[in-house]
Parts: C-alpha cells; sequence; structure tokens
C-alpha cells in the first residue's frame, strides 16, 4: 500500500482550491511528495496517513519547546475563555512586552505584531521616519519577509547576482514595482570593502541596514568575524540605524536572541517564530529614542496585534525559557546530532558542510566554505534533496530545499537524535 496515499488524495484536492494546494510556496514540495499535516506532539508529527516522523523543520523554527506543549497550549485555552480580540490592550500584552525587554539587552521598547513580515515592514518605516531617508541596504541571500520593499536579491544563481562591487538588484517575485528598485541597495555580505564602498557612495540616503545575525536562508552563513562590529561602526558614522532581523534566531539561539548570545547592539530588532512556540505573534522593538516616535506621526497598527492567543503562547513560551534549561539541553541534542552527522558523511567519504550553531544549523554538500550566497548558489543542491527524500522514507523529517536550516526544540531526545543519525546512515548508502 501507498504510504502517501492519503496526503496525495488530500494533495489533488488541494490544488482545485488553493495555487499549488497549499497557503505558502515554501510547502509545496512537488506532486506526489507534499506533507500535509496531520497532528503533532513534542519533536514528533504525523501526516495524513498517520506516518510519524522526528521533525527538524518545526514549521520554519518557531516551535522552540515542541508541538502541543501542555503549559503553552493550556494558557492559550485559558485565554479563548476571556475573548481574543477586544482591540483594547490588556495586561497580558504588557507582560509580554516587558518580557521582551527583560530578555534582550538592545531593546527599551516594543511594539506587538503578527508575523515576522510586519516586523520587519514596522520597523524600516520606523527607520525612514527617524533618519528622514528613504534607501535600506540589505545582504544577498537575506529574507525578511513577503512584501516588496525587501524581495530582492533573495534567491538567484550566483551569476545573476552582478559584479561584488555593483550587484544587481534582483526581484524574488513577479508583480514588484520596478519603481521601488530605487528605494533597495542589496550587497554582498561578509564583504565589509564592499560596504565601505556602497556607503561611500549612498551613506547619506540610506535610512537602514537590515541583516540577520547570520543569513539563514541559504544555508546558514555566518558572519565573519568582526564583520558585524565593522558594520556597526559605519552606522554610527553615517547616521544609520541597524535593525537586526531576529526572527529566526530570537530566543532560539539564546534566551535574550543572537543580541545577547554574540552581544550585537542594534538599533531595532525583530521577532516572531521562537517568541510563541509557533502561534503567530511577532514584535519589533529598539532603542527608546527610536521606537518613541511610533505613535507620533508614525503609523503602526492591526486588528490582531497582541491578540489574546499570540500573548498567552507568548507569556508561557518566555516563563518556561527564563526559568527552564531550554537552550542548554537544545545545544546538547544540536551538538550531539551534528557530530552524528559529520561522522555518518565522513565514513562514506561525502565532503560535507555543517555551518552554525547547534539550535539552528545547515548542511550543504559540495562546498568547503558558506560566507555569502554567491558561495552557496554552487552547493550540491541535487544530493541534498536525494538525501532528504530517502531520510523523509526512514521516518525523519527535514526541508526538502537545502536553503532551510536544521531546527531543534526542547522535546528532542536523545533517542530522536540517535535515530535520526542511523537513519542517515542507511540513507546516505541507498544513494
Amino acid at each position: 500500500m501507498d504510504r502517501l496515499q492519503k496526503t496525495n488524495a488530500l494533495q489533488e484536492r488541494a490544488m482545485k482550491s488553493m495555487p499549488l494546494g497549499v497557503n505558502s510556496n515554501g510547502r509545496f514540495w512537488g506532486k506526489g511528495c507534499t506533507p500535509y499535516f496531520s497532528r503533532g506532539k513534542g519533536s514528533h508529527m504525523w501526516d495524513v496517513d498517520g506516518n510519524e516522523y522526528i521533525d527538524y523543520r518545526l514549521g520554519f523554527g518557531p516551535v522552540i519547546l515542541g508541538y502541543a506543549y501542555d503549559e503553552v497550549d493550556n494558557a492559550v485555552i485559558e485565554a479563548l475563555h476571556s475573548g481574543v480580540t477586544p482591540g483594547i490592550t490588556c495586561e497580558r500584552e504588557v507582560e509580554v512586552a516587558e518580557a521582551v525587554i527583560n530578555m534582550c539587552p538592545a531593546v527599551e521598547m516594543v511594539r506587538l505584531v503578527n508575523t515576522g513580515s510586519e516586523a520587519t515592514m514596522n520597523a524600516i518605516r520606523v527607520a525612514r521616519a527617524y533618519t528622514r531617508r528613504e534607501k535600506i541596504i540589505k545582504l544577498e541571500g537575506g529574507y525578511h519577509g513577503g512584501y516588496d520593499y525587501v524581495l530582492y536579491s533573495t534567491y538567484a544563481p550566483p551569476t545573476a547576482y552582478g559584479n561584488r562591487r555593483d550587484p544587481i538588484k534582483i526581484p524574488a517575485s513577479s508583480g514588484i514595482p520596478r519603481a521601488l528598485d530605487d528605494l533597495i541597495i542589496p550587497i554582498p555580505f561578509n564583504d565589509p570593502e564592499v560596504l565601505e564602498l556602497t556607503l561611500k557612495r549612498y551613506g547619506h540616503e540610506v535610512a537602514a541596514i537590515i541583516t540577520e545575525p547570520m543569513l539563514g536562508n541559504f544555508g546558514l552563513a555566518d558572519p565573519k568575524p568582526g564583520y558585524m562590529d565593522f558594520l556597526r561602526k559605519k552606522c554610527d558614522e553615517y547616521g544609520i540605524l541597524w535593525i537586526l532581523d531576529e526572527v529566526k534566531t530570537g530566543f532560539r539561539v539564546a534566551k535574550g536572541g543572537a543580541q545577547e548570545r554574540y552581544g550585537y547592539r542594534p538599533d531595532l530588532s525583530t521577532f516572531a517564530k521562537s517568541i510563541g512556540n509557533g502561534f503567530p505573534i511577532a514584535a519589533y522593538g529598539g532603542r527608546k529614542e527610536v521606537m518613541d516616535i511610533v505613535g507620533k506621526g508614525v503609523t503602526q497598527g492591526g486588528t490582531y496585534a497582541g491578540n489574546g492567543v499570540g500573548t498567552a503562547a507568548a507569556k508561557a513560551t518566555l516563563h518556561i525559557m527564563q526559568t527552564q534549561d531550554v537552550h542548554k539541553h537544545i545545544d546538547a541534542m544540536g551538538t550531539r546530532l551534528q557530530k552524528g552527522l559529520a561522522q555518518v558523511f565522513s565514513e562514506v567519504g561525502i565532503p560535507c558542510l555543517i555551518s552554525s550553531i547547534p539550535s539552528i544549523f545547515s548542511v550543504t554538500f559540495g562546498l568547503e566554505k558558506n560566507e555569502d550566497a554567491r558561495d552557496w548558489g554552487k552547493a550540491d543542491s541535487g544530493l541534498y534533496k536525494k538525501l532528504a527524500a530517502k531520510v523523509f522514507e526512514k521516518g525523519v523529517l527535514i526541508d526538502e530545499d537545502p536553503r532551510e536550516p536544521f531546527c531543534l526544540c526542547y522535546s528532542h531526545s536523545e533517542a530522536d537524535i540517535d535515530f535520526t543519525i542511523e537513519a542517515f546512515r542507511q540513507a546516505v548508502k541507498e544513494l
């Protein structure tokens, strides 16, 4: 019997009512191989056919504690009985804002929203209003949301980016107005020389530089030593705001995100994903001087901003992170998995680059280094996709897209990790 019989039938049905049969392009893996979720518990999920998987996608990272985590879900259930969208601020919103400020060293004031895209969109608006400038610098390969202003030079083959010193602006989608081209300046990651040249040319027109702590959508690329310090220095020199996009790393790489782990001091920060263990809530915040202009000529609102479900989930999730050894456990499991995978690939003579930190990391084939999007474009994506399909058959779920990282959660156990390593060991033998 086909192990995906119900899955494929549901896909056929879904494709009649939704483009590609999904509600986000990244969820479509192709006909006959796109999973359809039934339920999850802890680090495991089940598809509609009842097949069980150890999950390292975790919803693209938000499930930091585990699926159906009782303490979080019970808080949400309690909130449901009180009404969730009053359009009036409740105490729980204040408590979540206070928790974010207490945990994240560079945040003095914060606003709650619903998605990472909303968070970065509002942070950019604040930066433009504060500096009275319009241009934004972003790093090639960086993903900062699904809206027109930032969907440039996100996914492209290496040759499309053009000369490093004068990169080509590449819209990541049809339908993006070319009138926006003048407002965005993409540059290579980890290249201080190009950053310097770009600022000499445009620096006094630039409102903000937006970057992730490590670029997380083309295999994880870590910053070179000193690069972020150089970026911070140049922002100060030119009166530019640094927006640190912690949508992926916030509350995942440490209690206070990358800014705590690495000592970064951005002017504005954005958060989503792990803040609520998978429930829809996000935030942006930063220096009081900058954030204080919100509501004073700078518009930001939303019917569901600070909603009862999201804030209940966030309050519980952040409390657990502050009172339990969440990150110590995740780092231990991630280290165990990284070492095990490295050994598996070494045993069969497959060169492999495992990059970044235990809680969120990437596995890349065909590269000795991955310092920017131009490097990653030369990776052996075909080998990765074959391997992802093999381990999927064996009960391990990683994204079929090699750009997406492995993510660990508080519910992953040593038994999960050992099962996963063995699944990879068997899979590489079948390639």
